[in-house]
């Protein structure tokens, strides 16, 4: 097999991922030196193109990472006006009050932001700072020096075969190397899963737990929005051999965030995700609130990702599983 010859491109740091964690640290370390040279490898169109979450963000490191924010024109205006917690059964709910809830759940002083156009916002600032980002630039492959450490990675190959090799049109990409490299690619990323296996990264630690969530994001009758309003829920539709939970942000211009998160777990091989989504849908408080059948409501987009669970947030929804 021919050897594949690339193009090198040298730098003091390699980011991949242009998530809020990758552009945090790029503009970090540009505000720590100046000099530094810093890129940033998107593999979608734009930065903010594969960022799913419309979240409930705590500004605390925003403020320590760039503190006129607020100045700057962060999208980062809907602060939480009320905060609720509901466990749900097939056609009733019953509230949770608001001090026995853990401080992951108390969301007094967060706002609720879409994390796309956050991490647009992020990456101007990081490119005002001299940050370059390249978009449109997933990275196949990891390059690792002569005494096994991560040197850089390949980013822009294209045109392999479904076997591997290289096909017709194939395209070698080119090597972005760099004294430090950051993988912020995000849950199951395919590098990080390799260099976790290669170094045994994972040796002693507790198992990484997964969820699929869906969201929606629904225009709905002003009569019935509520600037500011944060709800969660657990119980119906999943029953007691899966975890998971919703979510229902009202943001700007009458639309809401809907949520569902299914843990991966689930123990009914049957279980269809995206239907318990539908069903969580018809439950009498979400059709009453924020249907998007009911008359004036639609979904105005539609998305699903996986996600990783912190340990303290799997405690919290594991001691909910077993209440």
């Amino acid at each position: 097999m021919t050897e594949i010859v690339r193009e090198t491109m040298e730098y003091d740091v390699v980011i991949v991922g242009a998530g809020p964690s990758g552009l945090s640290a790029a503009i970090r370390l540009k505000q720590i030196n100046p000099d530094l040279s810093v890129v940033v490898l998107e593999k979608g169109s734009e930065v903010g193109a594969h960022i799913l979450s419309g979240a409930v963000l705590d500004p605390s490191g925003l403020d320590a990472l760039i503190p006129n924010w607020r100045d700057k024109g962060a999208p980062i205006k809907t602060e939480v006006q009320e905060d609720n917690f509901y466990i749900l059964g097939p056609a009733g709910q019953m509230r949770i009050p608001n001090f026995p809830m853990p401080p992951l759940m108390n969301n007094h002083g967060n706002y609720i932001v879409s994390m796309a156009n956050v991490c647009r916002w992020l990456g101007q600032q990081a490119e005002e700072l001299g940050v370059e980002i390249f978009p449109g630039m997933a990275c196949s492959e990891v390059i690792y020096g002569d005494n096994g450490e991560v040197r850089g990675v390949v980013a822009g190959e294209f045109g392999r075969n479904p076997d591997g090799t290289p096909g017709p049109s194939y395209e070698p990409g080119m090597v972005l190397a760099g004294k430090y490299v950051f993988l912020g690619e995000g849950v199951r990323g395919s590098l990080s899963k390799e260099v976790i296996a290669k170094y045994d990264l994972s040796a002693g630690k507790c198992p990484q737990k997964f969820g699929l969530g869906m969201k929606e994001i629904w225009e709905i009758d002003p009569a019935k929005h509520k600037l500011g309003t944060v709800t969660h829920t657990m119980g119906w539709p999943l029953g007691s051999n899966a975890g998971g939970g919703s979510f229902i942000y009202h943001i700007e211009n009458n639309q809401v965030y809907v949520g569902f998160v299914v843990h991966l777990n689930y123990e009914n091989p049957h279980l269809y995700p995206y239907m318990e989504f539908q069903r969580f849908k018809h439950h009498p408080m979400v059709a009453a609130s924020a249907s998007p059948t009911a008359r004036g409501r639609f979904p105005r987009a539609a998305g699903s990702r996986s996600r990783r669970w912190s340990r303290r947030a799997w405690r919290f929804w594991a001691a909910r599983r077993a209440l």
